[in-house]
């Protein structure tokens, strides 16, 4: 059997709730001039900062962000709450995470032309997973009907094509047929609804891949995977403290803290430079150049980010053609904004282009994939 792999099909699923900028700009400035009369006191004396208000204006020119979809919309735009309200579900019933990853993984495998009995193994790769154990994907799994393996991953917003990597190295090896790889991101719950800064950066949505050998695959639609490249260099800039050990150090475990926050301008400074140069080394590696990409699926966080970045590359602005932007109707999606941007805007390649599938994030992490049409 050849070791070369593809990429044979991509699914995608999008929650049926929707918040614009303007819904959630209502409710953030609603709960902020809440907090500033009722601290007032407070913040006169200077032990409580005022809560700055925001307009959607402010929202789209500092992110190109105009709505976001989101798993329940019930509860994060009411003052009282900020935060979505979830049911929880019995240990015996599909989990929220588990029920989002099986759709988008369905919809992968029709599009790869592939059954549940086709696939070896399953990961699901993600910026937050819901409990630690049981695994996601051995859940997913199950309910799938798969048999062999899965395991979870985390690397932020680089999981998905970290995820990849790893179904790549498996099918390379040898110790696996087909690859199922899938991004539940399911962020909503780890947003700060209070903060101006970062209340509108996230969105929820599922991805998921089939990575398989070549002799087996036959999608009508699919691309060679030429080689991968990743790169980790450690950053505090992009945290989410949130974890088990808050049971044991007594903090506060929802604090401000322990949800997403980052160093924006910082980020937006040094990830950049990071992003543009990995990806002209990994084209570089192959004698290519970023004029010879018919397409780059970049990761979607921030229009402004993926602009200067396309700039790098080719020295001007990128078209909507050259590097598609999805992030003004998904938001930020963590690691599945890539594969979105790669899902909704490939069919149209011609045998022989080459397209690049890129994602960076918190770590600093970067995952990039280089694939060429078959």
């Amino acid at each position: 059997m050849s070791d070369n792999v593809v990429l044979s099909g991509s699914g995608l699923w999008t929650p049926d709730y929707s918040i614009s900028n303007e819904e959630l700009v209502d409710a953030y400035n609603e709960y902020a001039q809440w907090h500033n009369q009722r601290y007032s006191s407070a913040i006169s004396d200077g032990t409580k900062q005022a809560k700055p208000l925001s307009s959607a204006e402010f929202v789209e020119k500092a992110s190109g962000i105009k709505s976001r979809y989101i798993y329940c919309k019930d509860g994060v735009l009411d003052i009282e709450r900020m935060r979505p309200n979830i049911t929880p579900r019995p240990d015996n019933e599909l989990s929220h995470q588990g029920e989002i990853a099986v759709k988008a993984a369905e919809d992968a495998l029709k599009n790869a032309n592939k059954s549940a009995a086709d696939i070896d193994a399953v990961i699901v790769s993600c910026a937050y997973t819901q409990r630690a154990y049981p695994a996601i994907a051995i859940e997913v799994q199950q309910a799938l009907g798969i048999k062999g393996f899965g395991f979870d991953m985390l690397v932020a917003c680089s999981a998905a094509t970290f995820g990849m990597h790893r179904g790549y190295e498996m099918v390379k090896a040898g110790s696996a047929k087909a690859v199922l790889v899938i991004n539940p991101e399911l962020v909503s719950p780890q947003i700060n609804y209070k903060d101006r800064d970062s209340h509108f950066i996230f969105g929820d949505v599922a991805t998921a891949t089939v990575l398989e050998n070549e002799a087996t695959a036959s999608s009508a639609n699919m691309y060679d995977i030429l080689s991968t490249k990743a790169l980790t260099q450690y950053s505090n800039n992009i945290r989410s403290n949130f974890g088990y050990m808050t049971y044991a150090t007594d903090e506060e475990p929802y604090a401000a803290d322990k949800l997403f926050h980052q160093a924006g301008r910082r980020v937006f400074k040094e990830v950049c430079p990071l992003a543009a140069a990995h990806i002209t080394e990994h084209l570089a590696s192959h004698e290519l150049s970023p004029q010879d990409l018919r397409r780059w699926w970049l990761h979607q966080a921030n229009v402004n980010m993926n602009v200067l970045i396309s700039k790098r590359l080719l020295g001007q602005d990128a078209t909507q053609d050259e590097a598609p932007i999805v992030l003004d109707e998904y938001a930020n999606t963590a690691s599945a904004g890539s594969i979105i941007a790669f899902h909704l805007h490939n069919r149209d390649l011609q045998v022989g282009d080459y397209g690049l599938i890129c994602s960076f994030g918190a770590g600093y992490s970067i995952g990039s994939l280089l694939l060429r049409k078959r």
